[in-house]
């Protein structure tokens, strides 16, 4: 009986002793910083009341799922696309907020899953100049635009290769300027930051999309490898709230929401005068 009684006492000892590790790992990091895209409206954006950190739909679901696990999701301007990804990689910041699933970036990150948004990519024309489109064939003995170095997917991009006039321009201010010359027949660009630079530029009335798009990626979120808050408990509880966000449609309300935030805010440094 006396053994029993000290087995007990025992196994109670080491319960007690296995408790602030289970705790601590579900609750290691209260604060996580993420980062993205700086020019990447309506999705990412440097906020204009304060240029070191970013606004956006992404920036909104991240302070939505921060709220549902109870931390602190900082959004903070790092840089350059390319800038942001290498501090994820490196793990001076904890997340991406912008992250499309490649085989390389798997080698660096864990992608938080189902994507929160698929971004079409689509055929713009200038008003009035439109022309029969259903599919890639279509747009063969006409000149397109599009960025620099910019992909739409293995697919798209070996057909494009092989089969289509596609001229590369810095910005896609200078890639809408040149169709609306009439120096291109379209240009391929995503539906919703190639809207935002439209409203950017004014000429939101003079363009449309032509539909189905070329192609549609998914949009992640993506949490390093090389984060000290990189733990089972995150990664699942990021998961769960972020199945739960997409079912309710709130990253669409988040979009159409941050669309409107950003043609407000080119009314507003349109109507300041220059010093």
């Amino acid at each position: 009986m006396p053994e029993r009684c000290l087995l007990k006492s025992l196994m109670l000892l080491v319960g007690l002793c296995l408790m602030p590790s289970v705790v601590s790992a579900a609750g290691k990091c209260e604060r996580l910083v993420a980062t993205g895209n700086p020019e990447y409206p309506p999705y990412l954006w440097r906020d204009p009341q304060n240029p070191q950190q970013l606004i956006g739909a992404n920036a909104d679901l991240l302070k939505h799922l921060a709220k549902e696990l109870d931390l602190v999701i900082d959004v903070i301007y790092t840089g350059s696309r390319s800038r942001a990804q290498d501090e994820v990689r490196t793990g001076r910041v904890d997340l991406l907020a912008d992250a499309f699933l490649t085989l390389p970036s798997l080698e660096n990150m864990d992608f938080v899953h189902p994507a929160f948004f698929f971004t079409p990519s689509v055929v713009w024309v200038r008003k009035g100049a439109e022309f029969p489109y259903a599919s890639w064939a279509d747009l063969h003995d006409r000149t397109g635009g599009t960025l620099e170095s910019n992909s739409f997917g293995q697919q798209f991009d070996a057909y494009a290769k092989a089969n289509l006039t596609l001229e590369g321009a810095p910005s896609l201010a200078q890639a809408f300027q040149k169709l609306l010359l009439g120096r291109s027949d379209y240009v391929l660009f995503e539906r919703f930051p190639g809207l935002a630079q439209a409203v950017a530029q004014g000429v939101e009335e003079e363009l449309l999309v032509l539909d189905p798009p070329i192609s549609s990626d998914g949009l992640y979120l993506a949490l390093s490898h090389n984060s000290a808050c990189n733990d089972p408990w995150l990664r699942g509880q990021l998961a769960k709230k972020m199945t739960e966000s997409v079912a309710a449609g709130l990253p669409e309300t988040l979009l159409q929401h941050n669309l409107l935030r950003w043609k407000e805010q080119q009314v507003q440094s349109a109507s300041v005068p220059n010093p």
